[in-house]
């Protein structure tokens, strides 16, 4: 008899946030899914993980697993040592808002999806594009469509997706784009406070972002009612540059 996918399921926003808990019911479908997820929100952990620190792994049940740490902690502690076995397919999600542009770089979600294609297993992560009230339902069949896809055909070597989902009921999509990064406009501002006992302190707050309008980014397709899907390498390397910087090596020597 053919053996089940085994799927490992991560997030940023928490083991008992409502986007891990549509997602999983989602990917049953498709084989075996086992959680390890941060104990408490980690959203803008990018990829951060525990050096030297303890962390606390608690089963809730055999498949259910909380870890006190961040997203990467979490895809480490289980490919390395705490699964029954190395697992098929790494899904990071459902974001409890967009990842889009400049926001990866940022995103624990994103991060979970990069350890795991790190170690070597096709990943993706999942964002509902909506801060204040997701949809999680469109974005869970979002996910295990996608998924599924992979599970069959497979990745490029060292790339993952990264899916983000308009935040609408699933009969609303209109349809799927393979995207490429757009740029967000940021607002962000320094605010300085005073705690009740007159100590300074600073926050950093501002406007919703914006974006640059630009034909085939993820920014272009979410606006137009479309899943996203960008598929991100991680050879950071910028290719293009390497010849011209080669000049600089004679003056720098």
């Amino acid at each position: 008899m053919k053996r089940k996918p085994l799927i490992l399921i991560t997030n940023d926003d928490g083991i008992d946030a409502a986007g891990i808990r549509h997602l999983r019911r989602a990917l049953d479908r498709l084989g075996e899914t086992v959680v390890f997820a941060p104990k408490s929100e980690k959203s803008g952990a990018s990829h951060s993980f525990s050096l030297r620190k303890p962390l606390e792994v608690v089963w809730r049940d055999t498949r259910t697993v909380s870890v006190d740490g961040t997203p990467t902690d979490c895809v480490m502690l289980a490919v390395r040592g705490l699964m029954p076995r190395r697992p098929d397919l790494v899904v990071s999600g459902i974001n409890h808002g967009p990842n889009l542009g400049d926001d990866v770089t940022y995103s624990g979600t994103v991060a979970g999806a990069i350890e795991g294609t790190l170690l070597g297993i096709p990943s993706l992560a999942v964002s509902s594009v909506d801060w204040t009230k997701p949809k999680f339902t469109a974005a869970a069949a979002v996910a295990a469509r996608v998924a599924a896809m992979v599970l069959r055909r497979g990745l490029p070597r060292n790339t993952l997706l990264n899916v983000n989902v308009p935040s609408v009921a699933p009969g609303a999509i209109k349809g799927y784009r393979v995207t490429r990064l757009g740029k967000r406009i940021y607002r962000d501002v320094i605010v300085e406070k005073r705690a009740p006992d007159g100590r300074k302190y600073f926050m950093i707050d501002g406007a919703d972002p914006d974006w640059e309008r630009e034909a085939g980014t993820d920014f272009a397709a979410i606006e137009r009612g479309l899943v996203s899907i960008t598929p991100f390498h991680l050879d950071w390397t910028n290719h293009r540059a390497i010849e011209g910087l080669k000049r600089w090596e004679r003056c720098l020597s």
